[in-house]
């Protein structure tokens, strides 16, 4: 129940996330489609990579705040304006290197804690690419599919990626925190990109 909570947001803070989420859907749009960058296709690559990379994105960094805000954290998104330019002109050259922004947390933090935060990105990523999965196997239009589709490989790839323990990255805090879980999670993820 302590979960429900309304998050809290500052004015700053809104604008990175919109501006991290505008940044990375262009970016991911320009994957889609770089010959279209200049035509009406682009429109629809961008709302693709907005549904797709952008809520993935977003809900992933939102979910480490909720946590966080459950715990009694400060607990506030920024994003890194020099990456999300290097994504943008990255994505012409036809990869994406993103590291859109971050929460930053401070106040009582546990290595339980943490790990409890940080699984939190990666489970989101995993239940999104389940929601795209199941809805890619009706028949909703080539349109919504290709969403569907998109969606699943893409937020699978978010969780595995972001569940790879190295410094930095959320697989390294949930490794230290609880083993079992990290495995699971890293399995059903992998699981979820090769299906």
């Amino acid at each position: 129940l302590h979960l429900l909570i309304i998050m809290k947001f500052s004015s700053e803070e809104i604008k990175d996330i919109i501006k991290a989420w505008l940044a990375i859907s262009i970016a991911f749009a320009i994957i889609l489609g770089k010959e279209s960058v200049f035509s009406h296709l682009f429109f629809m690559n961008f709302l693709i990579a907005a549904i797709t990379v952008g809520l993935g994105f977003l809900l992933h960094e939102l979910a480490h705040k909720k946590v966080a805000q459950y715990y009694g954290c400060f607990a506030e998104f920024r994003a890194f304006n020099f990456m999300l330019v290097l994504a943008i002109i990255f994505s012409f050259f036809g990869f994406v290197f993103a590291a859109p922004g971050a929460v930053f947390i401070s106040g009582q933090v546990t290595k339980s804690r943490n790990g409890k935060i940080s699984i939190a990105g990666p489970a989101t990523n995993i239940l999104l690419a389940l929601i795209f999965l199941i809805l890619a196997q009706i028949d909703l239009g080539s349109f919504i599919n290709l969403i569907t589709n998109y969606g699943h490989t893409i937020n699978s790839w978010l969780a595995v990626f972001n569940l790879i323990p190295i410094l930095g990255l959320d697989g390294s805090k949930v490794l230290a925190w609880n083993k079992p879980i990290y495995f699971v999670s890293a399995i059903i993820s992998l699981s979820l990109l090769f299906l």
